[in-house]
């Protein structure tokens, strides 16, 4: 399956629409211990496979999620690379959105990955209070750090509407990373404001932490990250998921629908799962498929009528 590209910053380098989320790279990530040479090596068949897109943070692996994916961009043409970095949350892993904080966690992120610019940073899901524009200072340090050619362009990490829109009504931001897939689909009320400013908008936590692999079941047992479902959670969830694979059917994985569905959407510029190994990231890339209008109207109908009341958290 040939990848596709689409605009992520706007006038810029296009996008795979399968990106690779690298929280997982790091060290002592909370996912599956993955050693630097796999690491590296899943990096560069990523590469292969048409990926051009990686998305990573400070925070991730304290710092060794950057380490790793900067020594796997070595030798490689930094043009044909498009990666999006966060601030608020540091390789240290205390969380602090300072303004004071945004340049030196940037220059941090420039020397792990050892690159001259990072094409976009976006604040780490911030406080709502700090998406205002007229209100913080934040934006000027970005914008300055755009002018020096540090960055190319800033935003959020964000999950709703009202954070959208305080965000692109009060600064300048060029970058959205939404948390949306086919059970979180309120944010994209605003695909019309998005659109409005030509906002390059990421789908992050497109598979639901693994739920829309639809490898967990209602007597499913998390650990770490993944360890903050209580039972009650856990057996919705579960029966959700029941419901969208009677929609769904066998003609394709579960997975492979689910990120075709976040696709769907023009809006979405790529959608970052995170792949532990060379399997898992080839049937990720091969979600790069169309799905019929009449499935994904079917998920957009589910999504209102029967996930909505239950107020799913992340």
């Amino acid at each position: 399956m040939k990848m596709k590209y689409r605009p992520y910053i706007y006038g810029d380098t296009a996008v795979s629409v399968i990106g690779f989320g690298a929280w997982q790279l790091g060290v002592n990530s909370g996912w599956k211990k993955v050693s630097e040479k796999d690491a590296l090596n899943l990096v560069h068949k990523a590469m292969d496979l048409g990926v051009n897109f990686f998305d990573t943070a400070p925070v991730y692996g304290n710092g060794t999620s950057e380490l790793r994916l900067g020594k796997a961009f070595k030798g490689k043409d930094r043009t044909k690379l498009v990666i999006n970095s966060k601030f608020g949350r540091s390789d240290t892993g205390v969380v602090d959105f300072s303004a004071s904080l945004i340049r030196p966690t940037i220059e941090g992120s420039l020397k792990r990955l050892g690159v001259d610019y990072i094409d976009s940073v976006i604040m780490h899901s911030p406080p709502f209070s700090l998406l205002d524009g007229n209100a913080n200072d934040h934006y000027e340090i970005f914008e300055a750090l755009k002018k020096e050619g540090k960055i190319k362009a800033y935003g959020a990490s964000i999950d709703t509407f009202e954070e959208i829109k305080l965000l692109l009504d009060t600064t300048g931001a060029e970058i959205i990373h939404l948390f949306y897939n086919i059970l979180h689909q309120g944010g994209l009320k605003a695909a019309d404001l998005i659109a409005e400013k030509k906002v390059g908008t990421v789908a992050k936590i497109p598979l639901d932490s693994g739920w829309l692999t639809g490898k967990y079941h209602k007597n499913s047992v998390f650990e770490g990250v993944r360890n903050r479902w209580s039972k009650e959670e856990i057996h919705v969830r579960a029966s959700l998921i029941e419901k969208i694979k009677n929609l769904v059917g066998t003609e394709k994985p579960l997975a492979t629908v689910a990120l075709a569905f976040c696709l769907a959407n023009d809006t979405i510029a790529s959608v970052i799962p995170g792949s532990l190994t060379e399997k898992q990231l080839v049937e990720n890339v091969k979600s790069n498929v169309s799905l019929s209008k009449n499935l994904v109207t079917m998920l957009q109908k589910f999504y209102a009528d029967e996930v909505v009341p239950h107020k799913l958290p992340w």
